[in-house]
């Protein structure tokens, strides 16, 4: 896909479960094909069934106000999501200002500017619910690691063999952002 195609970021909406479901469900096609997918899977792919109670609890907690869930929309297909999640389910606590940043870009996206304009906007709105965002990103995924430098980000740790895939380890990094030391990225992606 050319990277001159626009994309819009949005929230989530219920009828983005298919595009989505579709594009988590390739990874598993990915990983078959030893192609270097910066995501933990489960051993087996999961059923529709499990993936639509996944999708209903990220959707409850954006609708509850709890968490940050995007979409990035290009052609009218969902391509790519983003979320901020609290570390800590349930009622307000200590950590409650610390949220946990995943991201995931439809395969035929990525390198095409989509990881960057749903980071734009999830840390843009992290700031109306969160004080601190961390992530974790697999040690050789340098184009994913760069990505996050841009934003802020720093690695604040590393876990050696926190993946075995087919039988190969892979090493994680722990990264974040406090976002009080980092100018607000803006929202020109809406």
């Amino acid at each position: 896909m050319p990277p001159s195609k626009p994309v819009t970021v949005r929230p989530l909406r219920w009828t983005d479960f298919d595009d989505l479901r579709e594009t988590y469900f390739h990874l598993y096609e990915e990983r078959e094909q030893g192609e270097p997918i910066g995501i933990h899977l489960f051993a087996e792919r999961p059923t529709i069934a499990d993936e639509a109670e996944w999708f209903a609890s990220h959707f409850r907690r954006a609708a509850e106000g709890r968490s940050i869930e995007l979409v990035a929309e290009r052609d009218g297909r969902a391509v790519g999501t983003c979320g901020i999640v609290p570390t800590m389910p349930g009622p307000p606590s200590e950590i409650s200002h610390v949220g946990e940043l995943g991201i995931l870009v439809h395969h035929a996206h990525r390198g095409t500017g989509v990881g960057t304009a749903l980071l734009k906007e999830a840390l843009h709105e992290a700031r109306s619910k969160f004080e601190v965002v961390y992530l974790t990103v697999f040690s050789n995924n340098e184009g994913a690691q760069r990505l996050y430098r841009r934003f802020g980000f720093s690695v604040c740790g590393h876990l050696p063999k926190a993946v075995k895939r087919g039988g190969r380890y892979l090493d994680e990094e722990r990264m974040v952002l406090d976002l009080a030391n980092v100018p607000d990225p803006g929202t020109s992606h809406r």
